[in-house]
Order: C-alpha cells, then sequence, then structure tokens
C-alpha cells in the first residue's frame, strides 16, 4: 500500500463558504484526474488540503467511475488521513470492487480493522462483490461467516450481493442455500438467483423461480426478463420464448435496448431467425449490441452473406462494432467458407478498430482455417497465439482432422489436449473414430481401455424437442430400452418408409469392429435426433415446423435421414447443434452438406 506522510486532518464539516462560486463547486463536472488536480490546487491555495469533508469529495470522485490511475490517487488522498472513519473505507471499497484490481477492497479492509473500526451494512456488499469480481470464493465465504458473526448477514443489500458472489464462483448450490435463508425475498434476490441459475446453464430452475416470483405478486424488473430469456434461450423452447415476449409487450419492458437485444438472441438461439429479424426491424433505437445480435444470428443460421451485409449497414450507419459483431463476422465466414474474407476481418480488428482479440475470435479463426483443411496453418497459428490456447482451441483444430482425416495430425494435437486436459471423454471419442475411419484398430482398442482406466465417460447424445410448452428429451439408444413404446415402433416404421425413398444408413459412422451391419444400422436408427424428430412428427399438426435441439454435433446419418424426412412429410425441421442451427426443407439443408 502507498505510503504518505500523515498530516493534521482538520474536522470542519465543510469547507468555508463564499459568496461567489470556488473550483470546489466545479468538483461534480470534473471527467478527469487532471482536472481534479487543479482544484485540488485551489484547495492548497486556500488552505483547506487538509479538511476531511473535501478530502472525502475527491475520494468519492476518485472511486465513482475507478480506473488504475484514479484509485491509485484515491489511495494516497486516504493515506493521508490519519482516522479514516467506516464512510471512508466503504467508499474506497466500492471503487476496488468494479476496478481491475478488486482483491485491492480486501487488502484496504484487512488495514482498516487495524484501525479498530467497524464494519456497517454498507461494508459489506461491497467486499463481497470485489470477490464476485475476482473470482475469490474463499475470501467470500469468510466475508460471508464475519458478516453472520457481526449480525448484519440478512440485509436486504448483502444477500443478493452473497447470491451473485456464490453464482459468480460457480457454486450455484450455495447461492440457492443464502436466497433460501431469506424469509420474504424482494425482487433484487430473485433477480440474483434467476441469473444465477441462468448462467450456471440450468434454464429450468430459473424459469421455475420466475414462475415463484409471479405468484408472490412481485413485479420483475428488465433484469428478471433479460435471464428469463437467456434461459428460454438455453433450453430452446420457442413456445415459452414467444410467451415471455408476449409478457414484455404487455408490461412495457420492450421500451429497453437490452430486452429486445435479448429476444433477438432468444429468437435466434430456439430456430426462428424470422422472429429475431421482426424484432430488430421493429426497434426504434438499436445500439453496437443489437446490431451484433442479428449478425450472429444471421451468421448461425447459415446466411453468412447476410450476416456480411448487415454489418455493412451496421458501419453505414455509424455504429462502432465490438467484440462480439466480430465473433458473428468470423463465425459467419467459417461456415460459409470465406477463408480470405475472415482473415480480413481478423487482422482487422487491432488494426482498423482497436480491438484486441480474445481466446473466442481465435477460436473462430481456427474453425475456419479447419474447416477449409488447411491443418498445418492452423496448427501454427495456435503455436503461435501471443495468448495461451485453451483445450477447446485444440479441440476444435482435432475435429477438422477427423473431418479431413489426417490420423498423424490427430495424434499431434491429442498431445496438445491431454497436457491441459485429459479428463473430456470427446476428445477419445474424436481420435478413436479418426482411428478407426484409417483402420487402425489396435489404436481403437488402446484408447477405449484408456478411458476405461482413467474413469473418462462419453458424454451421451440427447436431443430435445419442446411441444405445448414441454420440452421431451431423448437420449441415443433410448429406443433400444423401449421396446414396447408407441416411439419405438414409429422409429422402425419410419426406417421402412425412408429405404423405400432411396435412403442408405451409413454403417461408417458407427466405429466398432465387433458390429455388423444389422447391429450398426440399429444403433444409427435409435440416435437422440431420430427419435425427437419422429415424436415430433407423432404429436404436431402436419405442415408444422419441427424443432430440434441437439448437445453434440449431429451426425452425417441424422443429416442425410433429416433432408429426406423434411421432403417425404413436407415438413421444415430446425436443428440446432452445438455449432450451428440447419434448416431441413425439401430435401436440402441450409449448410449445403458443410458444417
Amino acid at each position: 500500500m502507498a505510503t504518505s506522510p500523515i498530516l493534521p486532518i482538520t474536522r470542519t464539516s465543510s469547507p468555508p463558504k463564499h459568496k461567489n462560486k470556488t473550483p470546489l463547486s466545479l468538483l461534480p463536472k470534473c471527467t478527469t484526474i487532471k482536472q481534479l488536480k487543479q482544484i485540488q490546487a485551489f484547495t492548497i491555495k486556500t488552505h483547506l488540503q487538509f479538511n476531511l469533508n473535501v478530502l472525502s469529495k475527491f475520494i468519492n470522485f476518485c472511486t465513482n467511475n475507478p480506473t488504475l490511475a484514479s484509485m491509485d490517487y484515491a489511495l494516497q488522498l486516504f493515506d493521508k488521513i490519519p482516522e479514516p472513519d467506516i464512510i471512508l473505507v466503504n467508499s474506497m471499497t466500492r471503487g476496488y470492487s468494479r476496478s481491475i484490481t478488486p482483491m485491492q477492497a480486501i487488502v484496504l479492509f484487512v488495514k482498516a480493522l487495524s484501525f479498530s473500526l467497524v464494519p456497517d451494512q454498507y461494508t459489506f456488499p461491497c467486499l463481497i462483490k470485489a470477490c464476485a469480481s475476482a473470482k475469490a470464493l474463499e475470501e467470500g465465504k469468510q466475508l460471508h461467516c464475519f458478516a453472520v458473526k457481526l449480525g448484519v448477514d440478512d440485509g436486504e443489500f448483502l444477500c443478493p450481493t452473497l447470491i451473485n458472489m456464490y453464482s459468480e464462483c460457480n457454486d450455484i448450490d450455495a447461492a440457492r442455500l443464502v436466497f433460501d435463508s431469506i424469509e420474504e425475498p424482494c425482487v433484487v434476490s430473485y433477480n440474483a438467483i434467476i441469473t444465477g441459475y441462468a448462467r450456471s446453464s440450468r434454464p429450468n430452475e430459473a424459469l421455475s423461480l420466475f414462475r415463484e416470483l409471479q405468484e408472490r405478486n412481485l413485479k420483475p424488473s428488465d433484469v428478471t426478463m433479460l435471464s428469463v430469456l437467456s434461459s428460454c434461450a438455453l433450453l430452446g423452447a420457442l413456445d415459452l420464448g414467444k410467451w415471455v415476449h408476449e409478457y414484455v409487450k404487455k408490461y412495457g419492458f420492450d421500451k429497453y435496448v437490452k430486452v429486445n437485444t435479448a429476444l433477438i438472441d432468444m429468437y435466434a438461439k430456439c430456430g426462428s431467425l424470422d422472429d429475431a429479424v421482426s424484432v430488430f426491424e421493429s426497434m426504434r433505437v438499436r445500439d453496437t449490441p443489437a446490431w451484433s445480435a442479428i449478425i450472429v444470428a444471421y451468421a448461425s443460421h447459415g446466411q453468412g452473406h447476410k450476416a456480411l451485409s448487415i454489418f455493412e449497414k451496421m458501419r453505414q450507419a455509424q455504429f462502432k462494432p465490438d467484440e462480439i459483431t466480430f465473433v458473428g463476422l468470423l463465425y459467419a465466414c467459417s461456415h460459409a467458407g470465406l477463408v480470405d474474407k475472415g482473415k480480413s476481418y481478423f487482422y482487422s480488428m487491432k488494426k482498423i478498430y482497436g480491438i484486441v482479440p480474445r481466446i473466442k475470435h481465435y477460436g473462430c479463426m481456427v474453425d475456419l482455417l479447419g474447416r477449409a483443411g488447411k491443418l498445418d496453418e492452423v496448427y501454427k497459428f495456435i503455436d503461435e497465439m501471443p495468448i495461451k490456447p485453451t483445450p477447446i482451441l485444440w479441440r476444435t483444430l482435432l475435429s477438422a482432422c477427423s473431418s479431413h482425416g489426417n490420423v498423424e495430425m490427430g495424434k499431434r494435437v491429442i498431445q496438445q489436449i491431454f497436457e491441459l486436459d485429459d479428463s473430456h471423454g470427446g476428445d477419445y471419442v474424436i481420435l478413436s473414430n479418426l482411428y478407426a475411419q484409417a483402420g487402425k484398430w489396435e489404436d481403437v482398442d488402446f484408447l477405449r481401455k484408456l478411458m476405461r482406466d482413467k474413469q473418462v465417460v462419453k458424454i451421451p447424445g440427447c436431443s430435445s424437442i419442446e411441444i405445448n410448452n414441454m420440452v421431451h428429451e431423448f437420449f441415443a439408444g433410448d429406443g433400444v430400452a423401449s421396446f414396447s413404446t408407441a416411439l419405438h415402433h414409429a422409429v422402425d416404421e419410419l426406417a421402412k418408409e425412408l429405404k423405400m425413398s432411396g435412403y442408405v444408413p451409413d454403417t461408417s459412422q458407427v466405429f466398432h469392429a465387433d458390429m455388423g451391419d444389422e447391429e450398426k444400422e440399429i444403433t444409427l436408427r435409435y440416435h437422440s435426433e431420430k427419435l425427437a424428430i419422429t415424436f415430433g412428427l407423432l404429436n404436431t399438426p402436419p405442415g408444422t415446423t419441427i424443432r430440434i435441439v441437439k448437445n453434440l454435433r449431429v451426425c452425417g446419418d441424422c443429416h442425410s435421414a433429416a433432408k429426406l424426412i423434411s421432403l417425404i412429410f413436407d415438413r421444415q425441421i430446425v436443428l440446432r447443434d452445438v455449432q450451428r442451427f440447419h434448416h431441413f426443407k425439401a430435401g436440402k439443408c441450409s449448410c449445403g452438406d458443410f458444417w
């Protein structure tokens, strides 16, 4: 902590009043530290530099919009005060909690305790917020215990902050315990826990709490609606999302640009690009995130060229792109095979717009080059990155190796992955399938044994479909285990009808040397995508669009089957997998078989 000479502080309640306006009256209009120092020079000239009220105002100015420079200067002023009170400590910790050095709030708090200062109800929310920003779970727990010890743990300010801290530190169950301990939770507490569940990818719990909030006759806020829409997007629940949209319009939340942006995102992720475009076009006021959201929407639905044209309109409207804008542009180029265009956008980020590429942008570039088969270039690109590559980047290259059948590159990549994380079942499966494609069955057996030895579990394929506001989930192989169900019989009948129309199961997609073709065919038949599509055919009126959400990449056989189903039954099928949207219509897919 910076050390400065301790000076005698005048404890005048306020500086002397002058008939004419003084530079001190200009403090609220200050925008820079340089301007603040000019006012401070006046206080020195008028002998007010030791006035506690003046110093407090200076410190508050520095902490209101904290930067490294402003917090350093605030600390210099704070260290001049021999006996600071808890109000000043709270001001400093509030500033640190919103800065890029949040843990300095804890350091300052420890020093304050050495002054024998007693924390009040405003102290702990700032400190807990600092722990949330720094993902400092252990320190957060200690402060929570201290607040309990002092009897200030049930305040309306602290509980929502505690819920947020535990959520940010990936302990949503602890956050729920805090929420459940509140006798009469307010809308702020509900917002904290609903947001926590949404960010923790537990949308069902978030939506359940939203219903509970309504039953308590509490009025949700725009913050509530953002998390509710995010939960609908996670589920891919379009009907529910449309109901929430009506709720948004009924209670006037559509006046918020952020809520409209969340609606665009929700509709895009629920497979309804038309609705996303409709919301965007109806917005009277747009900002950069709204433009970015519609660019990402077009990109994820395979309309890369449209995404790029929207970007040009955004530039013409004089909106400056942000990080998300470039994620959408690179994503669009990747799925449209526009390698040179994607490279141009990537290198323009820093050169033209001053945006430093983050890991997501590097991931998009790896995907772009990998899809184009430029595997050596991708490996070099990752190896020369200025930031440390994550396992996900290497996994993206591993998937490209699988798509292009490059076993040797796959071996090199898996070594890089295992150095960072050897617990992900998907990595073993991709390399195992790559070996199987090349007929290297001994290597396949070795990898499967390695998985068993390390107790690595393969993530099962899961597809979901929403019908009548209820989400139904299906896992690969469900049909095999349910011989007497109507769904099992329907899948079998569908397979027969597909074969009559020319469908041939691609048994090369099943990598088991000990399986015969008939057994492989049965395995393919009960993939989760086919189960969900069949369920949709059985339970929706003719002509209705079938919308499926898949947790993994759609396999080639299911992709071929879905194209044929859309033709035979005259249905549009919208399938969202882990990478993109596939719109099947009249026997064709929007991806052009490039995914």
